[in-house]
């Protein structure tokens, strides 16, 4: 490693320790203010990805919604978006005491919450508003996951957001020997969450997925471990409200049969989000490319970054044949 990038990497260290001191300090409505601040300055600085987000929210809601409308929902992903990083920060104030002042939890089946407690679960979520609270209030409440998290190429940020992903009891383990390590945990009895909207490369353990009435290249882990456990698959999402605190709703669990594939599998999972997503789109991450492959032949328009790829066409192939 060159001295020039050991001295970048320290500096984002310094950075990022000074901003885990800092915000915790400030009270609750203060940081939920500074969110809305930094969400509408990435938006006005991030060119590349406002034309994303405001492209996608056009694909999905362009027949609906004026234009004015489009670019008022992509500035407020991007303002859902940066609460989630200052919450990051402004956890370390969070305990199993005091959670419930600013997250409400409601659940459809209490009776398997609890059941699956000492069984385990496989508990998924997409990319919609604090995603990184339903890990850390979860385990206040003694359900210790264990989650899959990308390495930053800085090693000291990864083992820094390790550290606080893991604060409530969870354990992060990196993407490499990530199914065998889960497999193993969830047969002990373990819980397991995933990201189930998480775009990965054909060439990763992926399926495909029908999404706002595009196919788009999702991770299969979820689904695999659970065709190989018979756990059943709890979903849940994480809503944000006007005042800074959640609402985290946990949905009855998906329970599936022996002739389910992986594709049926993360289909109905994101069957269980769309709808909630649709009717509030803002907190979830539009200016992301959902959609980077474009099918042989597309049904829908596909968004201008869109590109066609051989792997991307023989893992839908092999969805549809299961399908049949």
């Amino acid at each position: 490693m060159s001295i020039w990038k050991k001295i970048r990497y320290k500096l984002e260290w310094l950075a990022l320790q000074w901003l885990y001191f800092v915000i915790p300090l400030l009270p609750r409505k203060v940081a939920h203010l500074f969110s809305k601040v930094l969400g509408s300055l990435a938006y006005h600085a991030d060119r590349q990805g406002r034309r994303i987000a405001i492209e996608n929210l056009t694909l999905v809601f362009g027949a609906e919604r004026d234009a004015r409308a489009i670019r008022l929902l992509a500035r407020d992903s991007y303002r859902s978006f940066a609460q989630t990083v200052v919450d990051q920060f402004w956890s370390s104030r969070l305990n199993r005491e005091n959670y419930t002042q600013f997250c409400e939890l409601v659940v459809d089946d209490e009776d398997l919450i609890e059941r699956v407690r000492e069984t385990g679960a496989i508990w998924v979520t997409p990319h919609y508003g604090n995603f990184e609270w339903i890990a850390l209030i979860m385990g206040f409440r003694d359900y210790k996951f264990t989650i899959v998290a990308r390495d930053f190429r800085n090693p000291s940020l990864t083992d820094t957001y390790k550290k606080n992903r893991e604060i409530s009891g969870h354990e992060v383990i990196p993407q490499r020997g990530a199914i065998m390590r889960l497999l193993k945990n969830l047969k002990r009895g373990g819980h397991a969450a995933f990201l189930t909207d998480l775009t990965i490369p054909p060439s990763k353990p992926a399926t495909i997925i029908r999404c706002f009435g595009r196919k788009t290249c999702v991770t299969a882990i979820h689904a695999e471990l659970m065709k190989r456990t018979g756990l059943p698959v709890i979903p849940g999402i994480c809503l944000p409200r006007p005042d800074g605190s959640y609402l985290l709703r946990g949905f009855a669990a998906l329970e599936f049969g022996p002739d389910d594939t992986e594709h049926t599998i993360a289909q109905s999972c994101w069957d269980v989000f769309e709808p909630i997503i649709r009717e509030h789109p803002a907190p979830w991450l539009w200016m992301y490319k959902h959609w980077r492959f474009a099918p042989p032949v597309p049904e829908v328009p596909y968004p201008s970054y869109a590109r066609r790829n051989a792997a991307f066409d023989g893992v839908l192939e092999r969805a549809e044949d299961r399908e049949v």
